[in-house]
């Protein structure tokens, strides 16, 4: 989606709580878009890949609606982390108790933009 603010790709219902994310998102946040990718390419953490596709999805956003922009021109403008549903399970417990196990759930959305548009 162009819109004045950059472009913008979104992945929602995946299957880790946002913490995780949030934790190697504050890493790239910010960062030009190459450096964020190598970044994202050597952490071992399951966000990472989520991060690295849906930053990767926005980018190729921009440089499919606007052809005279490449790769070195664009940095990551802003990254949310956030909270989807939670499924609720069933946990059982000794004496015939149960808890409730909840799986969170993120939505992730990254906006990309030129580097020269951040000065202005």
């Amino acid at each position: 989606m162009a819109e004045k603010n950059g472009f913008r790709a979104h992945a929602k219902y995946l299957q880790i709580s946002p913490t995780k994310v949030r934790r190697v998102a504050n890493e790239v946040r910010k960062k030009p878009y190459v450096e964020a990718m190598a970044i994202l390419e050597n952490l071992p953490h399951k966000g990472a890949k989520l991060l690295k596709k849906v930053i990767h999805s926005a980018a190729s956003n921009a440089l499919y609606q606007n052809k005279s922009l490449d790769e070195g021109m664009l940095f990551i403008k802003e990254l949310y982390v956030d909270e989807g549903p939670r499924m609720k399970r069933l946990w059982r417990r000794g004496r015939g108790r149960a808890d409730i196990l909840a799986k969170r759930m993120s939505h992730l959305t990254a906006v990309v933009d030129e580097i020269s548009k951040a000065g202005e």
